[in-house]
């Protein structure tokens, strides 16, 4: 294996990457029946490995969903989150219920991924534990996706869901959280933009109202 420090990239190389990163869609539409071959998934599951962590305590697992009942005991999950977002949404409930959320029933493979249990980790963790512990969790998620556009393959990151009782259905020890649902396989068409943009849900914010500079404005200020 290469030495890290001997690997220079050329700028074809940087520009690939920026270009994957640009492509990435959080994907909601599969095609059913498709299917993704064990190598493919080896190759995203090793991505996500390959993600930085707090104190390197790499707190996340992954879990395949191979069974099909249980798949759909987690769509039923699912669908009881959208019920009761739905509730709460208010003026645009009805607008938030054509909205296409997930694709746990329709893609070619289904991954919870949980964060594990606390193993006492405190480099770097100890005024931050929970967030530290996510945000390492997360890191993984985000090469897995990049891994997966790569590969020409959609992915999308499901939320809806109650966390305690997925931990459940799939027999979580009691310290684990789980914090996602990927729905991952073969697409007709990757969006042309966010799908919440697409379908006129949200607009994007731009960087230069995220970017400052020694301190957060003061509200009105321009930086």
């Amino acid at each position: 294996m290469a030495n890290n420090k001997q690997i220079i990239f050329s700028k074809g190389e940087r520009e690939t990457l920026h270009k994957v990163l640009a492509a990435r869609r959080d994907m909601r539409h599969f095609v059913s029946g498709s299917s993704v071959s064990a190598d493919v998934m080896d190759r995203l599951f090793a991505a996500a490995h390959l993600a930085p962590s707090v104190g390197l305590m790499q707190p996340w697992r992954f879990i395949q969903v191979q069974n099909d009942q249980v798949r759909k005991d987690i769509a039923m999950l699912v669908d009881e989150e959208i019920k009761a977002t739905a509730n709460e949404i208010g003026l645009r409930k009805s607008e938030f219920l054509k909205l296409k959320l997930e694709g746990v029933r329709t893609c070619a493979q289904l991954v919870a991924v949980v964060l594990a249990p606390d193993d006492g980790t405190i480099l770097g963790r100890r005024t931050l534990p929970r967030e530290t512990a996510l945000c390492s969790a997360a890191c993984a998620i985000e090469n897995m996706w990049l891994a997966a556009r790569a590969e020409n393959i959609g992915l999308g990151w499901v939320s809806l869901f109650d966390p305690k009782k997925l931990g459940a259905l799939l027999h979580c020890p009691k310290e684990a959280l789980p914090i996602a649902l990927l729905c991952i396989g073969p697409v007709h068409e990757f969006y042309e933009k966010p799908m919440l943009v697409q379908e006129g849900w949200r607009d994007e914010k731009p960087l230069a109202g995220m970017l400052f500079e020694d301190r957060w404005p003061i509200e009105g200020e321009v930086q």
